[in-house]
């Protein structure tokens, strides 16, 4: 018999199963089909990547070797999803077989009730419809209850697999724009490498037209990154490559063609600036993250402005050289760059100087012959304006006997 005592603990347990089912069914759905930033502070999804997170954090820290860190940061991304997805799968098969546990009827006809662990048992055959038929439910409600298990698995399992393609387009989309800065911006990028290079007989004005590029993939991650949060900790190829060193070197070039560059309008530099300082925001609020107390020191200190300058006119750049220039360009800086050093800290990212070190050389002139495709690169690029000197054939001579010599040479 069923003391009067048992009722009321299964009428708690029951009570309890379909609370844990209806919150694990409303994480996955905000997580997977809700494409929209979810403003409620207390969530699964929320606590479960703040806590994984920071103790994942926390162990890459401790591993000296720059290489070997990232490629431990590396695996968080798919592996907390890997996770979470188990996470919830296990919850709902326990959560389903508790509340079948509770409606069952006090005696059946083939003997005594199945034991909890046997609803279990039986909740996860039936979640993956598996449908063994060793256990099965003897009430009309536990039958029905069945049923509805085995739709929410079969749904469980659909909306899995189309969710894991969706998530890798939208990093797909974000990692193509942030590897096209090696050969705009260097590696790590940097806006004085950017406009420099952008600076090259005389195009200028094309710097717009890239400007305008990134302020649709700025559009484009604060839609994507406020849906899907968990694509921020997805790393990219190259540890001094990443979506936020890829914000600060457009945020640094648009602000010094706002504060001391001539010769662009700044309309688009204007627009530029404010969509990726939105995405600083936003991103900052969506995880909780407070501005640091960075200085702008480490980035840009007073000989790290002299070199920059001095690089701007050696590429022919017009810098405004009043001394209010300076201090015009720190206050824009301060805007967003306490902002971006709190998200650097949080996620364990790198964000790039405003000038480039001696030694820095970009991914596509590694390998084989890489320095040699970079001397043609540049110097055919350069071949046009000397071939108008008097001079010029001479030099282009000289220049590919030169080159012929090296590739010999390397051959042997």
């Amino acid at each position: 018999m069923v003391t009067a005592r048992c009722v009321p603990m299964k009428l708690v347990l029951a009570l309890v199963a379909l609370l844990v089912l209806v919150v694990i069914l409303q994480d996955a759905f905000e997580v997977m089909l809700l494409p929209r930033r979810i403003r409620r502070g207390l969530r699964f999804a929320s606590l479960f990547f703040r806590t994984t997170w920071r103790c994942w954090s926390a162990l890459a820290k401790r591993i000296r070797s720059d290489d070997r860190r990232e490629q431990v940061l590396g695996l968080y991304g798919p592996l907390s999803m890997l996770l979470l997805f188990s996470i919830w799968a296990v919850t709902l098969i326990v959560a389903f077989g508790v509340l079948a546990w509770t409606l069952q009827p006090p005696v059946t006809q083939s003997g005594p009730v199945s034991s909890i662990s046997e609803q279990i048992y039986m909740s996860g055959v039936t979640f993956f419809t598996l449908g063994y038929g060793d256990v099965v439910p003897h009430s009309s409600s536990a039958r029905a209850l069945s049923v509805i298990e085995a739709g929410t698995g079969l749904g469980f399992i659909a909306v899995v697999i189309g969710y894991l393609p969706v998530l890798y387009q939208f990093f797909s989309r974000r990692e193509a724009h942030v590897i096209q800065l090696d050969g705009r911006a260097g590696s790590p990028p940097t806006a004085t490498t950017m406009l420099c290079r952008h600076a090259d007989d005389g195009r200028l004005d094309q710097l717009n037209v890239a400007l305008r590029d990134w302020e649709v993939w700025s559009a484009e991650l604060l839609e994507s990154h406020l849906s899907y949060p968990m694509l921020a900790y997805y790393r990219s190829q190259h540890h001094n490559q990443s979506w936020l060193t890829a914000l600060a070197c457009i945020m640094d070039a648009c602000s010094l063609v706002l504060v001391g560059t001539s010769g662009l309008p700044p309309l688009q530099a204007r627009m530029t600036f404010t969509m990726a300082r939105q995405v600083l925001v936003e991103m900052s609020q969506s995880f909780g993250i407070r501005p640091s107390r960075y200085d702008g020191g480490d980035r840009l200190g007073q000989d790290g402005y002299q070199n920059m300058v001095e690089t701007l006119t050696k590429a022919s750049l017009t810098w405004d050289n009043d001394p209010e220039t300076e201090h015009t360009l720190a206050a824009l800086r301060a805007t967003y760059e306490p902002l971006m050093d709190g998200l650097a800290r949080y996620l364990l990212l790198a964000v790039p100087k405003w000038v480039p070190s001696d030694d820095a050389t970009d991914h596509w002139e590694g390998g084989h012959r890489g320095m040699i495709a970079r001397r043609l690169v540049e110097e055919l690029s350069d071949r046009q304006g000397r071939s108008s000197t008097p001079n010029g054939s001479r030099t282009d001579e000289r220049l590919w006997r030169k080159l012929r010599r090296r590739l010999k040479d390397d051959q042997t």
